[in-house]
């Protein structure tokens, strides 16, 4: 059974329809990337998905758990990490995981916080105020709070995007664990395509907030006539009609 579903879903704002009749669903195992040049509906999505924003009509399902109905029970079973949310700055790397460990109501607190503190590497930084740290080292905090609660579902907008190569690829790889474990599902936003080959497992392409392609990151490009999913995601962004006709 897919750890998330997503059925019709939609936003309108007055005359704008930022997401349009979405549908699609995220397996245990799977990492899902969701992909799209700015303004196609991406941040808005998952916003939706987080009960962040209202939908204007469809439905979002969490391990079986409608978001709306029962919005606790849904969000005690996922978490998230982005670029745009930062965590407090006033508060020290060991404070910030404390206090999100207990919003989790995590199960043996301390032990799980020394887990994520040496998984992302952030040993020295204990007792650091969080808005102290290095873009990188802020983008490590966050991924460690986003794993605290072992969530069946992550959602990650952006999670290496100011990382340096290295620790990206690390990360990449502690990311793809987690999912290969198969107790988790993940979505994942990027304009990094090569990230997203190297990671998902499946991509979506959002164009003016609806689903236009679907496939497999590996091959959906040639699908298309591409030589890389970078060109792919290029046409996306500037000629999304022919893509259309195509398909």
């Amino acid at each position: 059974m897919p750890v998330l579903e997503v059925k019709n879903l939609s936003k309108q704002y007055r005359e704008i329809r930022a997401v349009d009749d979405v549908s699609f669903s995220v397996n245990k195992g799977e990492i899902v990337g969701l992909l799209g040049p700015n303004g196609a509906g991406k941040t808005t999505t998952i916003n939706m998905i987080l009960s962040v924003l209202e939908p204007s009509g469809g439905s979002i399902l969490i391990d079986s758990i409608d978001v709306t109905k029962k919005r606790g029970e849904a969000m005690a079973r996922t978490n998230f990490a982005a670029v745009y949310a930062h965590l407090p700055g006033n508060l020290t790397v060991l404070q910030n995981l404390r206090v999100f460990a207990l919003l989790y109501d995590v199960a043996e607190r301390a032990a799980r916080i020394q887990e994520v503190i040496q998984e992302f590497d952030l040993e020295r930084f204990t007792d650091t105020r969080a808005g102290l740290l290095s873009s990188g080292e802020q983008t490590r905090l966050s991924l460690a709070k986003a794993m605290l609660n072992k969530p069946p579902l992550l959602l990650l907008d952006e999670p290496t995007a100011s990382l340096d190569p290295s620790t990206a690829r690390t990360i990449r790889e502690r990311i793809r664990a987690y999912a290969n474990e198969g107790r988790a599902g993940i979505l994942w936003t990027s304009h990094n395509m090569h990230e997203v080959e190297a990671v998902c497992d499946r991509v979506l392409f959002l164009s003016h907030g609806k689903i236009l392609l679907e496939g497999d990151p590996s091959t959906l490009a040639k699908e298309h006539g591409k030589k890389d999913l970078e060109e792919l995601f290029i046409t996306v962004a500037r000629e999304p009609l022919s893509l259309e006709l195509q398909s």
